[in-house]
């Protein structure tokens, strides 16, 4: 798991946003997600293969990932990694191959870019999902 900060430049024009550590090469394909609701759940999405990336546009998202230790019967007592990316303190977020991964939104409008290492036909050879709750990392703690 690799996390990389975006830079910020600010100017009287306004702000240009970078991160020149990350390599797009590896990556065939991208994609938005936006859910209508702040507090949603998209959860567990895993792939033996595939590895991708992920980074918030617009809004923040609590991003939760599992190494997975058998793909028919996961334990249920697996380490959940969590990961909070946002558009203020943006980031990027790799997802190595072997994981499985969700989120939940946690404002309005939240906007999230996946990357992908494989095309969509060979990402759904490789597809394997849980429920939403197999592990379940989401209750915010209100302080």
């Amino acid at each position: 798991i690799n996390i990389k900060d975006i830079k910020t430049i600010t100017d009287d024009r306004g702000f240009l946003r970078f991160c020149n550590e990350f390599d797009l090469s590896k990556y065939v394909r991208f994609y938005d997600v936006c859910n209508f609701n702040p507090n949603f759940i998209r959860a567990w999405h895993g792939h033996k293969i595939e590895s991708k990336a992920v980074t918030v546009r617009e809004g923040s998202a609590m991003i939760c990932l599992v190494k997975i230790d058998s793909w028919e019967k996961p334990s249920k007592n697996l380490e959940i990694n969590k990961f909070f990316l946002s558009y203020e303190a943006p980031k990027i977020l790799e997802i190595p191959s072997g994981y499985a991964n969700g989120f939940i939104t946690l404002e309005p409008k939240t906007k999230l870019t996946f990357y992908s290492d494989r095309s969509t036909s060979q990402s759904l050879e490789d597809d394997y999902r849980y429920d939403f709750n197999y592990w379940n990392p989401w209750e915010i703690l209100f302080r």
